[in-house]
């Protein structure tokens, strides 16, 4: 091992600390590796709202953080119990200056992972990191850069969908930015309760605003008559915005709201100098697979890697596995206010 590696200490970090939560930070920013899901906020999400343990560990030497890793120990009847970097994120993993920081984070994690007692270890990861380590290779993402003028995204867009993105402007359609969660919510919540998944709860969105601040906003589509009909909700990091939780009344598909909601999105990412328009994660073969491609996004896999300590398999908690298919349409039939009270409570466990 090198000198660098011998001097390395790695620590937890605590979120009372706010030096070294700002120097988390800065070294998140500062790093090209990291993410959006690589801040220190998403520590208050996980232990205030999920009520789940955080190990968000970090390497430094000399005073100077080389690497961080943030982990959430989720613990469920469910599902079981395991550390992930990062629960309810679509990107984790280490985020480091070299390879053998992200090694000794990484061999720290699986060190945690055995003394925690967990069935796994996964690391979300955008890049492959480990040859010989379990995958899960059912999630792609969708990344496009923005162009530099209205006309130039607009053209980009691929004739077919462009036409909805004006049949959404022709039909009067207007955004809007909104100060808080309320409209979004109501229009997410009814949107997943279709779609027979609970919904994560209100608090969450509102958290998201409080800890996030300028960097997490809403969007809000109405139609002429001012009736809320879509909504987005998305995170912006660096050059880059990130549309992340979405929701739309029936109405939508006839009024084009959602092809106008992402656009007006893409508009505004331009006028503001954004660089890069993340489409987010979706899974392979799916209808927002195909919607997403429809938009001109090309998908790129992502490799999350996973340590196997108390199953032989890696775990398929998600919609797609088909033992699933009789909660799904069991939930879909349930009275909505019963859904998001009872929501919240199966959520929790998934990450």
């Amino acid at each position: 091992m090198s000198d660098v590696v011998t001097s390395l200490s790695i620590q937890r970090l605590d979120r009372r600390n706010s030096i070294d939560v700002a120097r988390w930070d800065a070294f998140v920013m500062a790093c090209p590796q990291a993410t959006f899901f690589h801040r220190s906020g998403w520590q208050v999400l996980i232990e205030d709202i999920f009520g789940h343990d955080s190990y968000f560990l970090y390497a430094e030497s000399g005073g100077v953080i080389r690497g961080v890793l943030p982990l959430g120990h989720v613990k469920s009847r469910l599902f079981g119990k395991a550390l992930t970097s990062l629960p309810f994120s679509v990107y984790g993993g280490v985020a480091a200056v070299d390879e053998e920081t992200a090694t000794a984070l990484e061999l720290r994690a699986q060190q945690l992972a055995r003394e925690l007692g967990v069935d796994h270890l996964e690391l979300r990861n955008v890049q492959r990191r480990h040859a010989d380590w379990p995958l899960q290779d059912l999630y792609v993402t969708f990344r496009k850069p923005i162009e530099a003028t209205e006309e130039k995204n607009l053209l980009a867009i691929p004739r077919k969908q462009r036409a909805m993105v004006r049949k959404g402007i022709k039909n009067g359609l207007t955004s809007q930015i909104d100060p808080t969660a309320d409209r979004f919510f109501a229009l997410y919540a009814d949107n997943v309760h279709r779609h027979g998944t609970p919904a994560m709860p209100k608090a969450y969105f509102n958290q998201l605003l409080r800890v996030f601040g300028p960097d997490c906003e809403v969007l809000t589509v109405c139609a002429p008559d001012g009736k809320p009909v879509s909504s987005v909700l998305s995170f912006y990091f660096r050059d880059e915005v990130l549309p992340y939780y979405a929701g739309d009344a029936e109405a939508a598909r006839e009024l084009a709201a959602n092809d106008f909601k992402y656009w007006e999105l893409m508009r505004l990412a331009c006028a503001r100098g954004l660089k890069v328009f993340d489409y987010g994660r979706s899974k392979l073969n799916t209808g927002s697979y195909a919607f997403k491609k429809n938009w001109g996004f090309e998908p790129t896999p992502l490799h999350y890697e996973y340590q196997l300590y108390k199953t032989d398999s890696v775990p398929q908690n998600n919609p797609a596995n088909a033992k699933y298919r009789l909660l799904i349409a069991t939930w879909r039939r349930m009275p909505i206010q019963l859904a998001n009270w009872l929501g919240p409570k199966i959520v929790r466990n998934l990450g």
